[in-house]
């Protein structure tokens, strides 16, 4: 081997930073793009290594001032893990909690907030997985900034697959993922940030060195990642949202209505009812009665023969429903084939 003068690294190590810097401008573009359009000046994207609720953890770990509290709007698992996150740190009032079908209620929040001048912070889910439920965001946040509070949404199954103007409705935080609706791979979330805020937050207590927005804020400004990134999953969310971006956010979400509305109404021809309301229900999963005289293992077991997996319910909803899910890359046929499989999969055997 030839020898080499000097060190051959730095010049590489400098080429490889102007590269990832400028990936990671672009994927923190498309992301204002996709989901704060012609408001794309009034956000910044934050990146960061983790599942959906790294990014939820981030969101309202990073909300706080000293001294002010949150409040929880709980109506599935995914509002009582919200709850869970502030339990830690003893940062909450009490939540208002639901019936897991039933959505909040923007009156009683409003009075809640009256009641309770230290709570600084609302937290909601979008898309509450759990029932295949949509919480009321537009309403939500009427209330919250109409009361000068802030609200920090997590919409980690909801951004790509339902409607949502976070800039019209003045959403401060919004956490998202690469994975769901977006069709990416696990592994990479993100939280969209109002830039009014950002100054604030510089001023609030750190209460995680890893998930503090700030810390990605300020680096990801440079075009660098303050801790190790996932690069080969960052480097396929890029794509994914390429991909998002050619075929249009409210393309994609007709395209998954579309599907979700092929499924209920061929399962509604075979006496399968749904859990809830047509206006309660979003445009990626729906929870349904299991057929009578199927049990979910049954049901499950023989789907999965055939190629297609469902979901149980969950908490004490397990024995009782199923959801299927209709995100994805997936085509007409395909969910054709899934619906041809559970009307035999229903018959007696």
């Amino acid at each position: 081997m030839r020898a080499i003068k000097g060190s051959p690294f730095r010049p590489r190590r400098e080429k490889r930073k102007g590269r990832t810097s400028d990936s990671f401008k672009s994927w923190q573009a498309k992301l204002l793009k996709a989901f704060v359009p012609g408001a794309e000046s009034e956000y910044v994207a934050v990146v960061i290594t983790g599942s959906g609720t790294a990014a939820v953890e981030a969101a309202l770990f990073s909300s706080l001032p000293h001294g002010r509290r949150m409040l929880i709007l709980n109506n599935g698992v995914y509002g009582e893990r919200m709850s869970q996150i502030i339990g830690l740190h003893r940062l909450g009032v009490n939540e208002l909690k639901y019936e897991w079908t039933a959505r909040p209620d923007p009156e009683k929040l409003l009075l809640a907030l009256r009641q309770h001048q230290e709570v600084h912070v609302v937290g909601m889910v979008h898309h509450e997985t759990t029932t295949g439920l949509l919480n009321p965001v537009k309403d939500i946040a009427a209330v919250v900034d109409n009361q000068n509070r802030v609200f920090v949404l997590d919409a980690v199954s909801a951004l790509g697959g339902e409607t949502i103007d976070i800039s019209k409705s003045h959403i401060y935080m919004v956490a998202g993922t690469a994975g769901k609706c977006i069709q990416g791979f696990p592994g990479v979330s993100f939280v969209l940030v109002r830039k009014g805020f950002v100054e604030k937050m510089r001023a609030y207590p750190k209460r995680s060195w890893y998930l503090h927005l700030t810390h990605y804020i300020d680096n990801e400004g440079r075009g660098t990642i303050p801790f190790t990134p996932a690069v080969q999953v960052y480097y396929a969310f890029d794509e994914a949202l390429s991909e998002l971006l050619e075929e249009g956010v409210a393309n994609r979400i007709q395209r998954y209505k579309k599907a979700a509305t092929l499924i209920r109404e061929r399962l509604a021809k075979l006496g399968v009812r749904t859990l809830l309301p047509p206006d309660r229900q979003s445009n990626t999963i729906t929870a349904f009665h299991l057929p009578e005289g199927v049990s979910y293992q049954q049901l499950h077991d023989r789907l999965k023969a055939k190629g297609y997996v469902i979901y149980a319910g969950q908490g004490n909803l397990e024995s009782k429903i199923f959801r299927v899910a209709n995100m994805g890359a997936l085509t007409e046929a395909q969910f054709t084939g899934f619906l041809d499989a559970f009307e035999q999969a229903c018959k007696p055997t």
